[in-house]
């Protein structure tokens, strides 16, 4: 049966009771991506509506805050239509952390700042001991801050202390494109933490996407995986079909496993069955 407009309705059964909530707001779209490593600026458009994303991050140290010239990343991206959500990438301590999160936010920003401290420059892990520090201060200046971390659970823990909005841990190091290589340690934060947890880094292709959803996570932020594909813009909607299904798949809890075969109908009552 469909509605005045043609439209199916929803399915109550298909609703989701959790909706995807950061610092009191609500999104729609659980999928978040970034702005780096396009082509152009036009593909990196075309990408990001086709992934269906409202949130979209910009590393503020590696692009130009003028929004008049063209060239610019900003000048393409209509805060009207996306939730524009500055980022740290590139900080290699607490300081520079701090004062790029600031900078954006005097560059016309919201609040809102995704905080990386990098800890190694070789596999771009977090250094926790500084990310702790800065979420702390940007926390007491008023910012919404959503920590990128490892996927330990003891820092998560602490950075919630902090007061992180949201606590990011990776999958695997950052444009890898390795997936998930710990859902335990991923499934355990989801399940201690309070604030959305929301995976960061190292998701390469839709299964990657569907997997990690799985584990119960609030959401997904991807760049490299969609703007390194051969072609970013079918790759964006098949991760956005990805973490949907996945969403889907873990509100409707998978089987058991079992080693042993179980048949899928009744073995008794078969046609040609005497007994």
């Amino acid at each position: 049966m469909t509605s005045d407009l043609g439209v199916l309705p929803t399915p109550a059964a298909l609703t989701d009771a959790h909706p995807f909530v950061i610092a009191g707001r609500e999104f729609r779209s659980r999928l978040m991506v970034g702005t780096g490593k396009y082509a152009s600026n036009a593909q990196m458009i075309d990408a990001i509506e086709a992934s269906g994303a409202e949130v979209v991050t910009v590393a503020v140290r590696r692009v130009d805050l003028d929004r008049s010239k063209d060239e610019s990343i900003l000048h393409h991206l209509d805060p009207d239509n996306f939730f524009l959500l500055s980022n740290t990438a590139g900080c290699y301590n607490a300081a520079e952390a701090i004062r790029y999160a600031r900078l954006a936010r005097a560059a016309g920003f919201n609040e809102w700042v995704k905080l990386e401290v990098i800890g190694d420059q070789q596999t771009l892990l977090p250094d926790t001991a500084g990310l702790l520090q800065a979420t702390r201060t940007l926390v007491e200046e008023g910012f919404k801050v959503l920590a990128y971390t490892n996927d330990d659970l003891i820092t998560a823990l602490k950075l919630e202390d902090a007061g992180a909005v949201a606590v990011m841990p990776l999958a695997s190091p950052i444009g890898s494109g390795l997936g998930m290589l710990n859902p335990y340690a991923i499934r355990t934060i989801k399940q201690r933490l309070s604030v959305p947890v929301i995976v960061d880094a190292g998701v390469g292709t839709a299964s990657d996407a569907c997997i990690v959803m799985e584990q119960g996570v609030d959401g997904i932020l991807m760049n490299t995986g969609i703007a390194a594909a051969q072609d970013p813009i079918r790759m964006a909607t098949a991760m956005k079909s990805a973490v949907e299904a996945g969403r889907n798949a873990y509100l409707a809890g998978r089987m058991p496993r079992r080693e042993v075969a179980v048949p899928s109908s009744p073995t008794t009552g078969m046609l040609g069955d005497r007994s």
